[in-house]
């Protein structure tokens, strides 16, 4: 499109093309998952330090962003993000005045430079915005499937307060509103970018044709600008400040985010396209090709085996004794191969995870209303509620003459002894 405006005589070399708008905005939109992927890696090593603000990661985040944007605002002329792609915004003109824009740049960079107004008007286009629509996002994927459930989740309850009507009207706008908002929102930014694409238009958002500011491209009266920033102002000597001094380092710290934040992004995105593609596996296998893996070792028969090996060795046992000492074995190895309590150091009674994953670990049977473990393994609903509960049979058969020698794993996950949180509640049926 640059080639054809060329070709009419009023090409703008400040103008940045709308791939260049569209690159910068997906980077932008690349940084609250990544931030936040990093801050719950975080939580899993320090939950008490970090869970608070796992939960209010939306507002923190907005709350940052309009810190380090307004910051930006006002000594780059733009955000942090589209400094990095050397991008301002400024005032909009009527008309363009490239002679003037030629011969005096810093006349016409100090005229359209944003006012302190004006940044706080691209703040809210920014930051209060994208924070208001990821919420309304989060509040329909949460009340639109209620809608289907009938009437019962939708109708305002008896005797409503002030703050239910609210919350119903809410909910209402939510389900039946949102939608087209949403969409409207979408087909105005389209019909934006199509019109910025053929030059019929200044603004590729219709946000910023509303405060009345546009995107362009950064020329040397800009960078000129951003190097007297680090500079002595004229008439003040110049202090020996350290690098640590909060004034200084603030300035540091925030002057350095359009570069560290979208590298961050870019090696983040690297690694992952290195562990998911074939090209890595592929390296991967050419390595393991080249390792010869040593035999297996078999120091001799196991416990289980021995046992075996003495019953067959003595036949003129009764029955009835075999079956004695068999049970006697079997709780013996059972006992030392058991998760241990933490609060009173006794062994757990679990159960072994079949070969087949159809099948239920607790009642050896195919598996019906499958229900899922906080530890990952699926049981039958009925078994693993009366597990937790500490009233499925197997427990109360295993535990009659087993009181204070061990714990029936009453609370706990039936193969791995692990606390449930939450008990029953803390079970997930599975929708096949």
């Amino acid at each position: 499109m640059e080639f054809v405006t060329a070709l009419r005589g009023n090409f703008d070399d400040q103008k940045p093309s709308l791939f260049e708008l569209l690159s910068e905005q997906q980077l932008n939109s690349l940084l609250p998952p990544t931030l936040r992927y990093l801050l719950t890696v975080a939580t899993q090593r320090y939950p008490r330090y970090l869970l608070r603000a796992l939960n209010s990661f939306d507002e923190l985040y907005a709350l940052v962003m309009l810190v380090v944007e307004r910051h930006y605002l006002r000594t780059r002329g733009g955000s942090f993000t589209e400094h990095f792609y050397g991008l301002k915004r400024e005032k909009a003109l009527h008309a363009e005045i490239p002679r003037a824009a030629a011969t005096t740049p810093e006349v016409v960079r100090t005229t359209l430079k944003l006012s302190e107004k004006d940044v706080w008007k691209n703040l809210a286009v920014m930051v209060a915005i994208p924070y208001l629509k990821r919420r309304l996002d989060e509040s329909y994927e949460i009340e639109a499937p209620r809608a289907l459930l009938g009437a019962n989740y939708t109708r305002m309850p008896a005797n409503p307060t002030i703050r239910q009507r609210i919350a119903h009207y809410y909910k209402w706008f939510i389900r039946n509103v949102y939608p087209s908002v949403h969409a409207a929102y979408y087909f105005s930014i389209i019909a934006f970018n199509l019109a910025y694409l053929f030059d019929n238009t200044k603004y590729h958002n219709p946000f910023l044709w509303l405060i009345g500011t546009r995107i362009r491209r950064m020329n040397g009266a800009d960078f000129r600008a951003i190097e007297e920033l680090g500079k002595p102002k004229p008439g003040n000597p110049p202090r020996s400040t350290s690098i640590f001094h909060p004034r200084t380092m603030g300035a540091k710290v925030l002057g350095s985010l359009s570069i560290l934040l979208p590298t961050s992004i870019f090696a983040l995105k690297f690694l992952e396209w290195w562990y998911a593609s074939d090209f890595a596996k592929q390296l991967s296998r050419k390595a393991a090709e080249n390792l010869e893996l040593p035999p297996p070792v078999v120091s001799g028969l196991s416990k289980v085996d021995e046992k075996l090996q003495k019953r067959k060795a003595q036949p003129d046992q009764s029955n009835k004794d075999e079956e004695t000492q068999e049970k006697r074995d079997e709780t013996r190895l059972a006992q030392d191969d058991a998760p241990i309590a933490t609060p009173s150091l006794l062994p757990i009674f679990t159960v072994s995870a079949p070969e087949d994953s159809e099948l239920c670990p607790i009642c050896e049977d195919e598996i019906t209303t499958a229900t899922a473990c906080q530890t990952g393994f699926v049981y039958c609903y009925a078994c693993i509620h009366k597990w937790l509960e500490g009233m499925h049979s197997r427990q109360e058969e295993f535990m009659a003459d087993k009181a204070g020698k061990w714990e029936s794993g009453q609370g706990r996950c039936a193969v791995t002894g692990r606390r449930v949180l939450g008990g029953t509640e803390g079970l997930r049926r599975i929708m096949v």
